[in-house]
């Protein structure tokens, strides 16, 4: 392993890069290069401005010229001012960064109906402006000056703006001094026109010479701004190939369609232009249909390339007659162009009442895409969650056949190898690059949020991105290393998770008792990390069964040990989340049909990732007429099946009982094969229980206390476990206080008043017993 991580000879991994980049054209991994340049030790100073002149040039073969590359440029010759490689870029393309040197030269409105105080505000505005530029534009022709005398391609180039500048340089000069003539003609007794007249034309001649300026970058603007290639832009997405391969065909239709007309060929029934687009949330659906609007418009089907977004908030209304009005004005912008409606299924809610206008909504759409005065003048792209999307469709007849199942695309999942990718294209479209280390945490922190369908995808990854640099920005503190301002490592990445004060292994040894349950729990928990390290090693793994079921007497530490078994899958790496969700039948069943499948559903998204705890799961087994118990675990038995790793269930409850629930189901018995078993705590367990919770609030227990306790519960068989341990507790810290503020007010904290009495316990128990606490 560490001859792995051993850094390879300076000169030789220079030479390697120098290879790839003479081969390639570019330096795939410009982010190890970064990362490799931070290695280095200062005296090395030669070695970094190579590195970086290279990945310089690298970066500018595949983005272009940029400020990264500008930036990396003049560092590497702030290191070594020999560097031919910089000095030669530097020459050849630092021109490209001076197109705004003439931005500053806007000067405000010259009027010689103002008053005499407008006057001088606005001379003392123009020798600024003047001033400013002037410092600018001298350094800038220095450096013009500079690059003639250097062997370079743009020699022409550098004398065109070195002239412009020169003469800009003085005409601001000359302006200047008008400036400062017109001010103390303004202040003083006789005012003269002749500053105001000579300011005009100064201004009119920079106005000249800025256009002149402007026109010798116009080809390197032109070149950014130039419409793109819808097909290319598709090409260049990361990922979607049978999402490509789609659109592409369906592009080439269209084509050919309009080739057919131009020949006069008669189509009867043209290929609808509507479109569903189906998908988890961050797949690219609003990207697709920009993309779709863009091809329609190039194909001269539609006339314009605008797409019109709405959501459920723009077209349903809140009283009859809105909602009809409010989709024609959204149709109507739409006109010639497309309109977008994202989560589309969200018109139609689940048994709506007559105050929702959603059906109104999509029923008024329908008819507006079918009617005379706009049928067949825009296309309307649908998009949303594929299952949604389909009941959605049969919400109206006339709704599904005005988008033909040629007209649907499923837009998958992203890979996380293809999220990873999109990530580095985030990071470059923010000037970043991304180490090998954090790359890997980018990669973990992908897996950690892709719990469930409402996982964001590109979203997601972007949202991750934009957090590692706003962490990096907030802890630099103005450092002025360059690789601060250009490179994420793994620590921007890692989560500032607040670290617990005993790890779950430490939890389940300090608990009272249990002693075979604790056991049971740490050999699962070996033989999960055995597995895990067999497949790391490239060997198969034997089925890890996760399920369980918690069999005991109330309060004998179910529910804890379930939040500790959560926190142990954790820190394996089993589940994501590592959280508990604590459910009883009244989570889950319904008072009718369709409504109990619906919120087992629900309760099963919040566990995902996390530890689904059904405590009295007997419950769910009912045997009257019209209960939804059933229902219940039929649809977990699906759910634990769909989602497989993502999500642990336990099943708690009296012995006897949990068996009969799990006959109840062949594939409920088959998931669960882990049983653990909760015995009552013994009468010695109980009391260490109630020292340790009385310590908690810095209580102690005397030794009479103690003596009542353990005779007391030797002969009275109380039910509730730790429960009984608490409560007792609670009631005894009442009737200690009640004891020594009834016999006369404390004036002074003794030791007395943290100690807990026989008498307090005897008061306490016969609460309980009476069932007063």
């Amino acid at each position: 392993m560490e001859q792995q991580r051993k850094i390879p000879n300076p000169r030789e991994q220079i030479r390697n890069w120098e290879q790839e980049l003479d081969n390639n054209g570019r330096i795939q991994d410009e982010g190890a290069l970064l990362s490799f340049i931070k290695t280095l030790a200062g005296e090395e100073w030669q070695i970094k401005a190579d590195l970086l002149a290279m990945a310089a040039i690298s970066r500018s073969r595949t983005i272009g010229h940029d400020a990264l590359v500008l930036n990396w440029m003049e560092k590497s010759l702030e290191l070594d001012p020999r560097n031919e490689k910089a000095k030669h870029y530097l020459s050849a393309h630092k021109w490209k960064g001076m197109s705004d040197l003439f931005d500053e030269l806007t000067f405000p409105p010259l009027r010689e109906t103002d008053n005499r105080a407008a006057k001088k505000n606005t001379a003392e505005q123009f020798v600024l402006i003047c001033r400013q530029f002037l410092d600018h534009a001298e350094a800038g022709l220095e450096q013009l000056r500079t690059q003639l005398h250097k062997e370079n391609g743009f020699k022409e180039r550098y004398q065109s703006l070195s002239v412009i500048l020169s003469e800009a340089i003085e005409e601001t000069s000359a302006l200047l001094k008008a400036s400062e003539g017109y001010e103390q003609s303004i202040i003083g007794v006789f005012h003269t026109s002749v500053h105001y007249e000579e300011m005009k034309a100064k201004i009119k001649k920079l106005e000249e010479l800025k256009k002149d300026w402007e026109k010798q970058f116009i080809d390197e603007k032109s070149r950014t701004s130039e419409e793109t290639d819808p097909l290319e832009d598709l090409k260049g997405m990361v990922g979607l190939e049978t999402v490509k391969d789609r659109v592409n065909d369906f592009y080439r239709f269209l084509k050919y369609q309009k080739k057919r007309k131009e020949l006069g060929f008669q189509t009867r029934d043209e290929l609808s232009l509507n479109m569903i687009l189906t998908g988890n949330p961050g797949t690219g659906k609003t990207t697709l249909a920009r993309l779709l609007a863009k091809i329609y418009y190039r194909l001269g089907v539609l006339p314009r390339a605008e797409v019109i977004e709405a959501d459920r908030s723009q077209l349903v209304g809140a009283y009859v007659g809105q909602t009809e009005e409010n989709v024609r004005k959204v149709v109507e912008k739409a006109i010639g162009g497309v309109l977008f409606i994202d989560e589309a299924y969200s018109l139609k809610r689940e048994g709506q009442t007559g105050n929702d206008y959603g059906q109104t909504a999509i029923d008024t759409l329908v008819s507006l895409m079918t009617g005379h005065e706009y049928g067949d003048r825009f296309a309307v792209i649908l998009a949303g969650y594929p299952e949604e999307m389909r009941q959605f469709l049969d919400a109206n007849p006339g709704l599904r056949s005005r988008f033909p199942q040629s007209n649907l695309i499923q837009l998958p999942d992203y890979s996380d190898e293809e999220l990873l990718k999109i990530g580095e294209q985030a990071a470059s479209d923010n000037d970043y690059l991304l180490s090998k280390d954090a790359r890997m945490e980018l990669l973990r922190r992908i897996e950690r949020e892709r719990v469930d369908d409402t996982f964001g995808n590109a979203r997601t990854v972007r949202n991750i991105i934009l957090d590692a640099i706003f962490k990096k920005g907030a802890q630099t503190g103005g450092e002025s290393d360059i690789f601060q301002y250009s490179l994420l490592d793994k620590e921007d990445f890692e989560l500032d998770e607040e670290r617990k004060e005993k790890n779950a292994k430490d939890k389940l040894e300090q608990l009272i008792g249990l002693e075979n349950v604790k056991n049971e729990v740490k050999s699962l928990i070996s033989f999960v990390q055995m597995q895990q390290f067999r497949v790391h090693k490239g060997l198969p793994a034997v089925p890890i069964q996760l399920h369980s079921v918690f069999t005991g007497n109330p309060g004998t530490g179910k529910t804890t040990v379930a939040q500790i078994y959560a926190e142990l899958l954790k820190e394996c790496g089993i589940l994501k989340r590592g959280h508990l969700i604590i459910g009883s039948r009244a989570d889950f069943v319904a008072g009718y049909v369709g409504q109990t499948a619906i919120k087992t559903k629900k309760k099963i998204r919040e566990a995902l990732g996390g530890v689904l705890f059904i405590d009295e799961a007997y419950s769910l087994l009912s045997q009257g007429n019209g209960d939804f118990g059933k229902e219940v675990i039929d649809t977990l038995v699906d759910e634990m099946t769909r989602h497989n790793e993502n999500l642990v269930v336990i099943l708690a409850g009296y012995p006897q009982e949990m068996n009969e629930l799990l006959e109840s189901n062949p594939g409920l018995r088959s998931r669960f094969k882990k049983f653990f078993h909760f015995p009552d705590y013994t009468v010695e367990e109980l009391l260490e229980i109630m020292e340790g919770y009385a310590s908690k609030y810095e209580y102690r227990l005397t030794d009479a206390g103690k003596s009542f306790i353990h005779k007391a519960l030797k002969v009275d068989v109380i039910g509730g476990n730790g429960r009984l341990a608490a409560n007792l507790i609670d009631e005894a810290i009442q009737a200690q206080a009640f004891r020594l503020m009834d016999e006369a007010p404390l004036t002074d904290f003794t030791d007395e008043a943290v100690s807990l009495e026989d008498s307090d316990f005897e008061r306490a128990l016969e609460k309980i017993k009476k069932g007063e606490s």
